[in-house]
């Protein structure tokens, strides 16, 4: 019998403001690390005041993560030292690989609603120092699977047979954005060793089997092993990410954008970054 995963943690995140002034909820963070591995940050954003973030991310460096973006809703332009510039839209995602080290920016500009998410997914030790690499995912090449009472787009990994946009190089991640319709009861099998959590865009349900637990609009809920995963939403219907991993177990020494294994590594890159020696 499949053991159904159960709350372990759920998060409401804090109010923050970073980049050049960009009002954002954290939703995870340093303190997570260990229970989330491999997945460091989740930042969340969610506003139709364009002065909340259009003074955006200029241009910063990053080391030893991947970072991937998804929006539901905004445009936000990218460009960064490997040449790559575009913008992310409505229902498209960015996946960064920031490998030995890569410098970019992040400019939001002014939409009706600016709806998505940040994930830091950190890099085995062995791939701290990969090439960077970009990879951007339009509408069109995200798979989205339609059942009765559920749509699932496949942002990476694989959802009953059907592959995402991304396997991922190095972790390999599940990521959905899943949209339950009102009273619909979702289930999925899962890896039952990897960290799993959802982060709840819009509405309310329910998660668990024998005891449900509440769940509600921008809560991150982090879940126990096991290998399914029972979700049911409420009247008003549900709209999650889900983000699942296989944990690293490795040291992490984090210092702003630049995530190694330790302080000499953490050291000798901002010392690059000083010396002009960052990019390889």
């Amino acid at each position: 019998m499949n053991q159904t995963r159960t709350v372990k943690k759920i998060i409401t995140g804090e109010q923050t403001v970073d980049g050049a002034g960009v009002r954002l909820v954290r939703v995870i963070g340093r303190k997570d690390t260990q229970e989330f591995d491999p997945f460091l940050m989740l930042d969340a954003f969610d506003s139709r005041n364009p002065l909340d973030y259009i003074k955006g991310f200029p241009w910063h460096p990053h080391r030893g993560i991947e970072t991937i973006t998804y929006l539901i809703q905004g445009d936000i332009e990218h460009g960064d030292s490997l040449g790559n510039t575009g913008s992310i839209l409505d229902g498209e995602c960015q996946w960064m690989t920031a490998g030995s080290g890569i410098i970019h920016q992040e400019m939001p500009k002014a939409s009706e609603r600016m709806l998505g998410v940040q994930l830091w997914l950190n890099l085995p030790a062995a791939d701290k120092m990969t090439a960077p690499m970009y990879h951007g995912i339009t509408q069109g090449e995200m798979p989205v699977v339609d059942e009765e009472k559920a749509r699932v787009r496949v942002i990476a990994g694989t959802y009953k047979e059907t592959a995402g946009a991304r396997a991922g190089d190095f972790v390999k991640p599940l990521l959905l954005d899943v949209e339950l319709n009102a009273g619909a009861e979702w289930m999925l099998q899962t890896d039952p060793d990897a960290s799993l959590f959802i982060y709840i865009f819009q509405g309310e349900g329910a998660v668990g089997a024998v005891e449900e637990t509440a769940i509600a609009a921008k809560q991150a809920v982090l879940f126990s092993e096991g290998a399914l995963l029972q979700v049911k939403a409420a009247t008003a219907g549900l709209r999650f990410l889900l983000a699942a991993g296989k944990p690293l177990r490795e040291p992490i020494a984090w210092g702003g954008p630049i995530v190694m294994n330790t302080q000499e590594e953490l050291d000798t890159a901002f010392r690059e970054l000083k010396n002009d020696t960052f990019i390889k």
